[in-house]
């Protein structure tokens, strides 16, 4: 009887615990603004069931958290930027009932995350703007204009209440990054014919997936992802690039292909194609040849990206290495990733948090990408119209002068004559020469 009994109470302990265990608690609530939505993140004790609903007369939306209760301080969250107003909290029996009172009317969802090495449970719930809905439903493929910046768009890593790698010195992968992203933008604003956009502009989270649609909404011509990277062994360090894997490419098709005809998604850039008016083997060629023109050209530019790096750091791989990432699975944009370096090795995490590396990096990843387009630029981007003139020649007939040529194409005599290494204006007949531009 007695062991009978000690294997009841040991049971019942076990159930206790397991009820305290479930009790999804408020411990922390943490605010993220995004452009387009904000971000609230409830850290819980542990799993618990919710329920997310909305009221009107006026704007609120209700959270229920099932056997829970709040431990949480809601008066620290800075609300003033957010649609949210304030958030009061009480109870329905066991439920922990959450009001936020809005500004406006927003859309909610709620999810919930396991977790993972930085967190525990965790409930998200995301407050989408519903004129941001509107625009996006409206906004149309634009048609290639002439003369149009090669648009490059910068993604940096992590975010939010994800913050990546961290480092010596708690130092963030997601700050690190964001520097990083920001001073190539600044670079490539500053050039001609050029136009950095960011898929994140501050501290918020946004999907892998929603990354390379902000590239495709952007209209970019390449799409470029900067992290920072670690591993568990402090020793290891080193940067590297990397490109779409071949199983990678083959399984993106198989995805694009499977939900061509309920997809919106276009291939090809500016004055891209639409897949859902193709039979199978047409939309299969037309995606076979844009991601293989796409991973061409990734390959390209990793190259010259991976090259300008080694001048000043280690590399980890003395190649452009290849992986399945998600964000690089754009069929139609050229994608590459940037790993700046082993933010858990002591030494490269000194330097990747300073100004003056992030700025190398950022310069190493600049001139990659113009020496790519330079050599290669989309069709009538500046650039192109630019190297077209740069290129310009004329053939001598009879009657021409040196002034004459230098008139019709608009164009000093000086520079004709530098240009062409002219030690006087004298000329010959079916004589070639090269057109400065003007």
């Amino acid at each position: 009887m007695f062991p009978k009994l000690v294997s009841g109470l040991l049971g019942l302990l076990f159930l206790c615990v397991a009820a305290v265990t479930q009790a999804g608690d408020v411990k922390k609530v943490r605010m993220w603004l995004a452009p387009d939505h904000v971000r609230l993140v409830f850290d819980l004790s542990g799993p618990s069931a919710h329920k997310v609903f909305t009221l009107s007369n006026p704007h609120r939306i209700v959270l229920d958290v099932e056997n829970a209760k709040l431990t949480a301080d809601l008066t620290k969250l800075g609300l003033d930027k957010s649609p949210v107003q304030r958030i009061r909290s009480g109870k329905n029996g066991k439920t922990l009932r959450l009001v936020l009172d809005l500004k406006r009317a927003v859309r909610p969802k709620s999810f919930e995350l396991k977790p993972n090495q930085k967190y525990g449970h965790r409930l998200v719930l995301d407050l989408y703007e519903k004129d941001s809905l509107v625009k996006a439903k409206k906004t149309a493929k634009p048609k290639a204009v002439a003369g149009r910046d090669i648009v490059i768009a910068i993604d940096a890593g992590h975010g939010g209440d994800d913050p990546g790698a961290i480092g010596s010195g708690r130092v963030r992968e997601k700050d690190v990054v964001l520097a990083i992203a920001k001073e190539l933008k600044r670079r490539l604003d500053q050039t001609p014919g050029y136009k950095g956009k960011l898929t994140r502009t501050g501290d918020y989270y946004i999907s892998l997936r929603g990354r390379t649609k902000a590239a495709r909404k952007h209209n970019a011509d390449l799409f470029v992802s900067i992290h920072a990277d670690a591993f568990k062994d402090h020793r290891a360090r080193g940067a590297s690039v990397w490109v779409l894997s071949s199983r990678g490419a083959s399984s993106e098709m198989g995805r694009w292909l499977a939900r061509k005809e309920n997809s919106a998604d276009l291939i090809g850039g500016v004055g891209s194609v639409s897949l859902d008016d193709k039979d199978n083997v047409l939309a299969s060629v037309l995606l076979d040849m844009s991601m293989t023109a796409s991973r061409e050209d990734s390959r390209s530019i990793a190259k010259g990206i991976h090259g300008n790096i080694k001048r000043f750091a280690r590399m980890h791989k003395s190649h452009v290495e290849q992986a399945g990432f998600v964000v690089l699975k754009s069929p139609d944009i050229p994608s590459i990733l940037v790993e700046t370096g082993f933010i858990s090795n002591p030494g490269e995490a000194a330097k990747l948090k300073t100004r003056s590396y992030q700025k190398k990096m950022a310069d190493a990843v600049y001139k990659g990408i113009t020496q790519h387009f330079e050599r290669k630029p989309p069709a009538l981007t500046y650039v192109a119209q630019r190297k077209a003139k740069d290129n310009r020649s004329y053939k001598v007939v009879r009657g021409d002068t040196l002034s004459v040529i230098a008139s019709k194409n608009g164009v000093s005599l000086a520079s004709l004559r530098k240009v062409n290494s002219l030690k006087s204006d004298r000329i010959k007949i079916g004589q070639v020469l090269r057109i400065p531009a003007s």
